[in-house]
């Protein structure tokens, strides 16, 4: 990798990210704006008010997040960017675990990183599918991530190194979407939970599977 080369690592384009957090911004407009007028004809105008912000504030907060969400890699460190700026040192990581969520049909990979400066924690989303298809993180953002994670020397760095060259080598062959590692690991978490953490045990052995 080359010194100061910044490397994207967003799953969804920004076009599409504010597309989605306008859709999110004006559904909590509408909503709290209906809440606010029912609240008003009981309790007048002051608690009408109140409860239509209450109702609204924290979606148009959340919306806003999401339209200025950006993470990007650069000398080692994974930054990502929303109402402020979160950073990890990838290099340094005390922890990596693979986060699966379900959304309405959708199931999202994640890698959850925890380190320094400040043990914070960031997640880069690696891939999205639905039924058959989805989207996964492009060639380059997936090759920088395996090349950091395999100079630390930890095992379990190297562990999510080698999951993510198999992804990238099940690309390069061609591979359908439901062949691919990322896709079989999230179809091994379980049903009906929003967001699960696979254990580092699972995934060793996962990887250790794909020979």
């Amino acid at each position: 990798m080359t010194p100061g080369e910044k490397i994207p690592l967003d799953l969804l384009d920004g076009a599409l990210l504010r597309k989605r957090a306008t859709a999110v911004a004006i559904g909590a407009v509408l909503v709290g704006g209906a809440i606010g007028g029912l609240f008003g004809l009981f309790g007048g105008a002051t608690l009408g008010l109140s409860a239509a912000v209450i109702v609204a504030l924290p979606l148009v907060l959340l919306a806003i997040t999401e339209a200025r969400r950006k993470v990007w890699l650069q000398d080692g460190v994974v930054s990502v960017r929303a109402l402020g700026t979160r950073r990890v040192d990838l290099r340094a990581a005390q922890r990596l675990e693979l986060l699966i969520t379900d959304v309405r049909g959708a199931r999202t990979t994640g890698l959850l990183i925890s380190g320094p400066p400040r043990n914070k924690t960031v997640n880069i989303a690696l891939a999205i599918y639905a039924g058959v298809g989805g989207r996964e993180l492009g060639i380059l953002a997936l090759r920088r991530l395996a090349d950091v994670l395999a100079t630390t020397g930890e095992a379990h760095a190297l562990t999510y190194s080698e999951l993510l060259v198999a992804q990238l080598r099940a690309e390069a062959r061609g591979d359908a979407a439901a062949d691919r590692p990322l896709y079989r690991l999230a179809t091994l978490a379980p049903q009906g939970r929003v967001a699960q953490r696979l254990r580092p045990e699972a995934v060793a052995k996962f990887v250790t599977s794909l020979g």
